[in-house]
């Protein structure tokens, strides 16, 4: 009996599609060079973003709104890094395994933490960060506690985070993926996609559109530039829309 028959006679779950909807990873290649990418979408803001997805009818973009910036004064765009880590009382093998994560982040990397809603831990800190500043990762998002904040800020180096804690992670948690595809929130990040964060949060930017999404956004930008000057010349709120305006 074949593997297909059996499974027809046995009545199992035919899976294949779901995997490749939630484990494949785009191989996307963007018409510009990636660092040019991610410098323009820094010349824009989470605003103007987020509108242009919907209009893609990716309505679930956003990470949760109590994710808040350390640094209020920087827009950071990278390529998603993802994390697992989980609440544990274990402690042998994580520091092994935590060196494999650091030595795989890459130059330009937004690292992104699915702490499995654990408050108790800090997964992010001065070591942390002095670590990715050498590797010229742009920033790091934690779904979590961080912790050494004078350090980081010593840095330079934008941090989105939950809560901060003295508490260390050893004993508490343990790192048990990266690079897989994680949820946090109601959004979906899969390795490779952009993100990009600002005062006002963070974006998860599929890497397929990633693209056609920067240049509809830089669109958005130039229209709303247009908008603002009939505001300021005294045009009323009818004018403007008549003229193709929003608010």
């Amino acid at each position: 009996m074949s593997t297909d028959q059996y499974k027809k006679e046995v009545g199992m779950m035919n899976l294949e599609a779901l995997i490749e909807y939630r484990e494949s990873l785009s191989k996307a290649v963007f018409p510009i060079p990636e660092k040019e990418l991610l410098a323009r979408f820094e010349q824009l803001y989470t605003g103007a973003i987020s509108d242009v997805m919907r209009e893609f009818c990716l309505l679930d973009q956003s990470l949760p709104s109590y994710l808040r910036p350390l640094r209020e004064d920087v827009a950071v765009a990278g390529i998603a890094f993802t994390v697992k880590s989980a609440p544990s009382t274990l402690v042998r093998g994580e520091m092994e395994f935590r060196t494999k994560m650091l030595e795989a982040m890459h130059e330009d990397a937004f690292v992104i933490y699915d702490t499995s809603g654990d408050e108790e831990a800090t997964m992010w800190g001065g070591v942390m960060t002095a670590t990715a500043v050498s590797k010229k990762v742009k920033a790091a998002c934690v779904d979590g506690c961080i912790r050494d904040t004078h350090q980081i800020n010593a840095k330079k180096f934008p941090v989105y985070y939950k809560n901060r804690s003295p508490n260390g992670s050893l004993g508490r948690c343990l790192i048990t993926h990266y690079q897989i595809p994680i949820r946090i929130g109601k959004v979906d990040i899969k390795p490779g996609d952009i993100l990009m964060g600002d005062i006002d949060g963070v974006l998860c930017i599929p890497r397929d559109k990633a693209y056609d999404i920067l240049v509809r956004a830089e669109e958005i930008r130039e229209n709303e530039k247009k908008i603002f000057g009939w505001v300021e010349s005294g045009k009323t709120a009818t004018e403007i829309t008549e003229k193709g305006g929003y608010f």
